[in-house]
């Protein structure tokens, strides 16, 4: 959020001083953000967003096929750079930051989005499959955030970590089993709680979206009937939403150590 010029709308109110404020969306204008996993999905969506909102956006995936044509599909090249690679692995999340400081001059916001969904039967979980979701998804996240924090303390400006959860590390569905990307996810959790009170002091605030079960092409077919139900609005989300909630939380500065869930009230209750 950002204080609106005199005279332009936006709610208002009083200070410690009875003196009236008003307040408007953040523009994100002349900021830079990396979005990891944004070849497709909530990740596309997500720095979709961020270009509407007027960033600069550094995309990352790990298929550079997959990568440059979410790229030419977002347009606005002259916003957009790509950087394809497993951020499972230090030197991704390194070129991130050299590529964000080389073409825009710096980083601003880092989106952790990086992490694949599926669902899986306990039993049938593979020792592959999970060392993917916690070197990709928890790892990952670590190094990825290690690499920007470093840069932003260098720029002394502050900024923002925004960590993509899930309603469902906290909010089991028995229809929809995920224990292990939950296991990575509830890592992902902790590591936001407590990078939100170590880097404070640097003005870098860290906060978790926590997305519900959102129409993606993971879910496949079916995916309305089986699970729309497990909210209290009674339908699934959509990715759009989804980044409403990281665009708004990324620009909250008033706002860490915070999980802002989009799940239709999924870890609230249901309709029946």
């Amino acid at each position: 959020m950002t204080r609106a010029p005199p005279g332009k709308d936006g709610p208002s109110s009083g200070n410690a001083h009875g003196e009236e404020e008003r307040w408007t969306m953040r523009d994100f204008t002349d900021s830079t953000v990396i979005v990891t996993g944004a070849s497709s999905g909530i990740g596309l969506g997500i720095a979709r967003g961020f270009l509407d909102g007027g960033a600069r956006v550094v995309l990352n995936g790990r298929d550079p096929g997959k990568l440059d044509g979410a790229a030419r599909a977002l347009g606005r090249p002259e916003r957009v750079a790509e950087v394809a690679g497993d951020i499972g692995a230090a030197t991704t999340g390194e070129a991130l930051v050299r590529t964000a400081v080389e073409r825009f001059g710096g980083v601003d916001v880092l989106v952790n989005n990086a992490g694949a969904f599926v669902s899986t039967p306990f039993t049938e979980v593979t020792e592959e499959e999970l060392d993917g979701f916690l070197l990709g998804g928890l790892k990952g996240t670590y190094l990825t955030t290690q690499a920007a924090v470093r840069r932003m303390r260098e720029q002394g400006r502050g900024g923002s970590v925004v960590v993509i959860g899930s309603a469902l590390a906290s909010h089991s569905v028995g229809a929809l089993p995920c224990s292990a990307p939950s296991a990575g996810k509830g890592g992902v959790y902790a590591l936001t709680t407590a990078l939100a009170a170590e880097l404070a002091p640097d003005g870098i605030r860290v906060n978790m979206v926590a997305p519900g079960v959102i129409r993606t092409r993971t879910l496949g077919r079916g995916a309305e009937e089986r699970y729309a139900s497990v909210g209290l609005l009674g339908r699934l989300g959509e990715v759009g939403e989804v980044a409403e909630a990281v665009l708004y939380i990324a620009g909250a500065e008033f706002v860490t150590g915070q999980v802002l869930r989009v799940d239709g009230g999924h870890t609230t209750g249901r309709t029946g």
